[in-house]
């Protein structure tokens, strides 16, 4: 027969070990059952009036709205990119400088209009009012990258410049 004394290890110690293990393990089971407790009361409350049936419904129902909020997504992304490429043509910058243009003390009439779009293209409408019966004379000069194709006066040069720093 085996004895711990044999070992140099008493027995009280032994049985002092043993009943600190238990107590630990008791300790262990009663917290266990009370969170057991609290997962099957909140089981309960999820599946208040519900069945299986009706929850495998209702998750479905959820997955399928999923699905909708998803297609309708890809359609807004595939608008918001349509909006996008059409916006990168439009008029975004402009300037508009009024001048005398032949400085006979007629006021202001005539102008300078530069639209450009994001990527500085665009155009510079130059209309010139005369005091004589001629009367107005309307000027239109392409813009592509910055930069007129053709020369520019003085109001027509102001106008472009201050459109690209808009």
């Amino acid at each position: 027969m085996f004895h711990w004394s044999s070992l140099g290890i008493e027995i009280d110690l032994v049985t002092l070990i043993l009943a600190g293990m238990v107590l630990l393990l008791l300790i262990l089971v009663i917290a266990l059952f009370a969170k057991s407790s609290g997962m099957k009361k909140r089981l309960a409350a999820f599946m208040n009036g519900s069945d299986g049936k009706s929850l495998e419904d209702s998750f479905q129902r959820k997955f399928e709205n999923m699905d909708f909020i998803n297609a309708k997504l890809s359609e807004i992304d595939g608008r918001l990119n349509g909006i996008d490429r059409n916006l990168l043509q439009t008029f975004q910058r402009y300037s508009i400088i009024k001048y005398d243009a032949f400085q006979a003390g007629g006021g202001q009439l005539s102008f300078v209009i530069c639209m450009l779009t994001k990527d500085d293209n665009g155009f510079i409408m130059n209309t010139v009012h005369s005091n004589s019966t001629e009367g107005y004379f309307c000027y239109l000069k392409e813009v592509r990258n910055g930069s007129a194709l053709l020369e520019l006066a003085e109001e027509e040069q102001r106008a472009l410049e201050e459109a690209l720093v808009k």
